[in-house]
């Protein structure tokens, strides 16, 4: 097994391109699907990965249902099975891809948490009360979250190199190490402005040491980490009062929504979002629908009823 799941590391890396999170999700899932294995009678038929066979993969997802996770979570899992089988069939390990005749949960479709635009701009500007360097740094990182609509991840992965503050834009690593370029409003550029030149001496240190590069820093001077952005959204959105939890994708979400509803077309949010299919950005129609509705129901003459 854990041959199989290192050839398997070489060529989601190298074949597939894929970023250091999913790999690392989808080994998770594979190991633990290696452990449920073992964890099954060993005398009886089908007990390991390369005899595995479609009965297998059902009862591991019936052991999924039992732990009580999320239908996505199962789709998941079952998806990174997919992928482990389809390549040890490719490279001649199996014959064929016992996950492949399984049937996953269907997906319920949700509207995803956005704020309103006065909640932004509440969230933005009670991060921007605090003059020191964090407090600079957590502004620009609000504001361009806020700005161009970028993943968690990619925000902390930003290096200084990635923002051209002349042309207004930044370049963006996303899922699958695949790039993209994407706008930066003139609030975000400030706001960075002021941040890179607070740390300008502590930047020059870095940069001697040979330690340089990340466009946002830690009070150590490393790299931000994604849990300490997810922390700074939480005190932000704590002393804005919305009043209400608020995620850091909600920042994303917020970007696309109110693009949508300024009139921008749904190809265009695809590509500064980074999504593949045009069917994952869609899903911001749906908001806009419902904001639609409101309004409707607010103005039209006869439309003064509650709606179920």
């Amino acid at each position: 097994m854990e041959d199989l799941l290192a050839a398997f590391r070489t060529f989601l890396d190298v074949r597939r391109n894929m970023s250091e999170h999913t790999r690392k999700a989808y080994l998770t899932d594979i190991e633990e699907y290696g452990r449920f294995l073992q964890s099954r009678d060993n005398s009886s038929a089908h007990s390991t990965v390369t005899d595995a066979q479609t009965d297998t993969v059902r009862s591991y997802m019936a052991f999924l249902y039992g732990r009580k996770l999320k239908k996505s979570s199962i789709n998941r899992k079952i998806s990174s099975l997919r992928a482990f089988y389809k390549f040890l069939v490719r490279e001649g390990i199996v014959k064929n891809n016992p996950a492949r005749g399984v049937r996953t949960p269907k997906v319920e479709k949700y509207i995803p948490t956005f704020l309103s635009v006065d909640e932004a701009f509440d969230l933005l500007e009670a991060s921007g009360s605090d003059a020191s360097a964090s407090g600079l740094r957590n502004t620009a990182m609000l504001e361009l979250f806020y700005s161009s609509g970028l993943r968690l991840a990619e925000l902390a992965g930003l290096d200084e190199d990635d923002v051209n503050v002349s042309a207004a834009l930044v370049k963006v690593r996303g899922k699958g190490k695949k790039e993209r370029i994407v706008p930066v409003g003139t609030r975000a550029l400030e706001a960075l402005r002021r941040y890179v030149s607070a740390t300008e001496d502590l930047r020059r240190k870095l940069s001697r040491e040979g330690k340089g590069g990340a466009l946002f820093l830690n009070e150590r001077g490393g790299r931000i980490t994604t849990r300490s952005i997810a922390r700074i959204v939480d005190m932000a959105t704590a002393k804005s009062g919305i009043g209400r939890k608020i995620s850091p994708h909600a920042l994303r979400h917020s970007f696309a929504t109110h693009l949508l509803s300024a009139g921008a077309d749904l190809r265009s949010i695809q590509e500064m979002l980074g999504h593949e299919s045009l069917s994952t950005t869609q899903k911001y129609t749906a908001v806009n629908i419902n904001r639609l509705m409101e309004v409707y129901d607010k103005a039209h003459p006869r439309a003064k009823r509650q709606r179920p």
